[in-house]
């Protein structure tokens, strides 16, 4: 039997690693089509289909035994990987001695910084700073129970509230990646698909029914200002238009980076309450390491000098944790209190930002407030305002990949 000499590929043939698809189909793992075009796409140096990867999973999850829900729909980012390998790497090398320390816990904001005002600039949804947030939260657990657990000085009762703080913060944070309160269309409202129309412009009836609180053709006579040019949906009052998310938000307070979504009216209370318990967390943990590792020195003292700290290796490893921990929450404060006095004057940061780009607010309290007069009545009367606004979120159910 003569055998058939090999042939190269040529330039137009695909590339497929099942063979002949229609024979091994139900053993491949992958959608052949897809990979001869993303394989072609990458050979181009075109960017690649952000869903290729998570069909595969999807495909290999089924062939796994996997439950699919489960992975299926994650989307894989690198994004979420520096933070798992800087923060462990930098922080070993910043407890080597002072100096490095010093250095490597100056750069390491101003990296955070950057990467930050590159990504808003460009207007694009990263995780990176979700899993900061998430991994430094980890790894200072981590730390906690490895490095000061075991020299005696925590107590089972300080440990068990550490532990349950860090809890409650996490549950607050999924609890508030649960959705900001999204503006709803009319046929949306009714529970009929919306899909379609989102994406393009809608044709609002003169006879509408109301929606988020004000109706369609009140909306069209007010002006073009409630009318979303992106979306073609009538804004409610105060609602705002999210180009990082893509999507109009109710009484739209400001896109947070760390939660990877916006602030508004149904997450506000839930995004405050994240702030309160995340403080107080890493306060009593910051307390626990320095009373531990500095048991001489004041709290205060001991953040400054703290004698013999660099002789042992997990001793400083510890104490620069605690200034890391410092830095995040010393930032962490100060959003929390301007969140605190925007709401006692009932001004989002979105409205803020407005105003003084009209020039129609004015700076208080050095500038930590801008207060625009529109919807503050008093100090008691907006906290009950924020406190019993309504918050009714989509009925969708929730899910894992919310959470990103």
């Amino acid at each position: 039997m003569k055998r058939e000499r090999f042939k190269p590929p040529q330039p137009d043939d695909p590339l497929c690693c099942c063979g002949d698809i229609d024979q091994q189909r139900e053993y491949c793992c992958c959608d052949c089509e897809e990979l001869d075009d993303a394989c072609e796409r990458l050979l181009r140096g075109e960017p690649d289909k952000p869903d290729i990867i998570s069909r595969f999973i999807s495909r290999m999850a089924d062939r796994l035994g996997l439950p699919c829900c489960a992975i299926g729909p994650l989307r894989l980012e690198l994004s979420v990987l520096p933070p798992m390998v800087l923060i462990p790497g930098l922080l070993r090398v910043a407890a080597i001695n002072c100096m490095l320390g010093f250095v490597v816990l100056t750069a390491l904001p101003g990296l955070v910084l950057w990467y930050y005002y590159v990504t808003h600039k460009r207007k694009r949804r990263t995780l990176f700073f979700l899993s900061l947030a998430l991994f430094s939260l980890a790894y200072m657990y981590y730390l906690f129970l490895t490095e000061i657990v075991p020299r005696g000085d925590v107590s089972n009762l300080q440990l068990v509230t550490a532990t349950t703080g860090m809890m409650l913060t996490l549950i607050s944070i999924v609890r508030t990646k649960q959705g900001p309160g999204f503006v709803k269309s009319q046929s949306l409202a009714l529970g009929i698909n919306n899909s379609s129309t989102t994406n393009q412009s809608t044709n609002l009836p003169r006879d509408s029914t109301p929606c988020n609180g004000i109706s369609q053709s009140k909306g069209e006579k007010e002006g073009k200002k409630k009318l979303c040019p992106v979306c073609q949906l009538v804004h409610p009052p105060r609602a705002g238009h999210c180009r990082i998310c893509g999507a109009c938000v109710l009484r739209m307070d400001h896109h947070c980076v760390w939660i990877n979504s916006c602030v508004g009216q149904a997450n506000h209370r839930q995004f405050i309450l994240t702030l309160l318990l995340f403080l107080l967390t890493s306060f009593y943990g910051i307390s626990l390491v320095l009373r531990s590792i500095c048991p001489r020195q004041s709290l205060f003292t001991a953040m400054l000098y703290c004698p013999g700290v660099y002789s042992q290796y997990s001793t400083a490893l510890c104490f620069t944790c605690v200034w890391y921990s410092v830095i995040i929450t010393a930032g962490l404060l100060h959003l929390f209190i301007i969140q605190i006095i925007n709401v006692s004057y009932n001004v989002t940061e979105r409205e803020a930002q407005i105003a003084l780009r009209n020039k129609t607010g004015r700076r208080r309290f050095c500038g930590l407030v801008v207060e625009t007069g529109v919807y503050s009545r008093s100090f008691l009367q907006n906290w009950i305002q924020f406190l019993t606004m309504n918050t009714d979120e989509n009925d969708s159910p929730f899910t894992f990949t919310e959470m990103v």
